[in-house]
């Protein structure tokens, strides 16, 4: 009889997993992963450089153009794949001067791109291209200032300066390079680098201040942890020291997200300032933690998959018909002053927000 129940208890379970699994599926017409991801990565195919400071290729390009890439590997698009690959080929000769410099977090990071292409190739070049930016990020250079040269005396890389970007920026680069070498070190780079910034900048209600002296829940900011953390965690090993304090810090974070989902499916600019607006990269990057968490387990999907469901749905309405997201917070340093984050300009097409949208659609198309 008590085998029995477990039986029946069992199955119930399972039941409600799959009816609530099939809310990232089965999207309206309009709404579906595959519809949106076409317009939106097929937008980047003859977009123009987004470059950073005039000079080098953006992250917010970089991870465009990786989403873009990883929708076409699932849904194998080989001409989108193709058209992705022959836009890069010009940075290996003639776009050389594009390539970034490697002294800084939202430029090592460039590195992710090309072992992305590595990943997919199997090119050596590519590989040899992408793997300094991530090796470089430890190595200390001669100009150094005393601080940085303290963090890396402490194990951490040189770059570090405690921004809540940087835990999308360090974590992507390090763990491209440990799925294309298997190399253990990069992961535990990682690791030990999230390990900090959980401990240093995670507030007791699961949410981040953009940098210690500047406390304000900025949408994008926390985005940049809640996808960084997420991505670490589908790579990282189950039995790494690091992970059982790396999954505390992003349950607590799913959390709270979840209890600052506004009632229209969105997040706004301020997390916690229902009087400030909608703002769309930070919700994609909030909605991929979400569906991750929900595929691989992570989070209780009765109570998440609607959730991501739901901001889905809300954010489809800002893409407009040429695959272009409107409501984009444009890039925003830290600075001590409310009123600064309200009145950040909002941008149409800015990568800042195309990119989160499709790390969302390969989310969803994932098996």
């Amino acid at each position: 009889m008590y085998v029995r129940l477990l039986v029946i208890l069992l199955f119930i379970s399972c039941q409600s997993v799959f009816a609530q699994s099939k809310l990232l599926k089965n999207f309206p017409k309009g709404y579906s992963p595959q519809t949106v991801g076409k317009l939106i990565a097929y937008r980047f195919v003859d977009a123009k450089h987004a470059l950073h400071a005039g000079k080098w290729i953006s992250y917010p390009e970089t991870f465009y153009w990786m989403g873009a890439l990883k929708y076409a590997a699932l849904e194998k698009d080989t001409k989108l794949g193709e058209l992705l690959q022959k836009k890069f080929e010009p940075l290996f000769y003639t776009e050389s001067k594009y390539l970034p410099i490697k002294n800084h977090v939202d430029l090592n990071m460039f590195g992710s791109l090309p072992l992305e292409l590595y990943q997919i190739t199997k090119e050596q070049r590519y590989l040899d291209l992408g793997l300094p930016y991530a090796n470089t990020q430890w190595e200390v250079p001669n100009d150094a200032k005393a601080n940085e040269k303290e963090w890396a005396e402490k194990g951490y890389t040189w770059q570090t300066r405690l921004w809540i970007d940087d835990m999308y920026m360090i974590t992507i680069v390090q763990t491209q390079a440990y799925k294309a070498t298997g190399d253990q070190k990069y992961i535990d780079r990682a690791a030990k680098e999230m390990v900090l910034y959980l401990d240093e900048l995670q507030k007791p209600n699961g949410l981040f201040y953009h940098a210690p002296d500047v406390p304000f829940f900025w949408g994008r900011g926390n985005g940049w942890m809640a996808a960084g953390v997420t991505e670490l965690l589908r790579y990282l090993p189950n039995n790494h020291q690091d992970r059982p304090r790396i999954m505390d810090g992003y349950l607590k974070m799913m959390k709270s997200l979840k209890e600052f989902q506004s009632p229209n499916g969105m997040w706004n600019q301020l997390i916690d300032d229902p009087a400030c607006w909608s703002e769309t990269s930070g919700s994609a990057m909030f909605t991929y933690a979400f569906i991750i968490g929900v595929k691989n387990g992570w989070l209780n999907a009765k109570e998440y998959a609607p959730a991501a469901r739901k901001a889905w749905m809300a954010m489809v309405a800002y893409v407009n018909d040429k695959g272009a997201v409107s409501e984009v917070c444009v890039g925003t340093n830290k600075k001590n002053d409310r009123q600064y984050y309200y009145d950040r300009p909002r941008s149409v097409g800015d990568y800042h927000g195309q990119a989160p949208y499709l790390w969302c659609v390969n989310a969803l198309l994932e098996k």
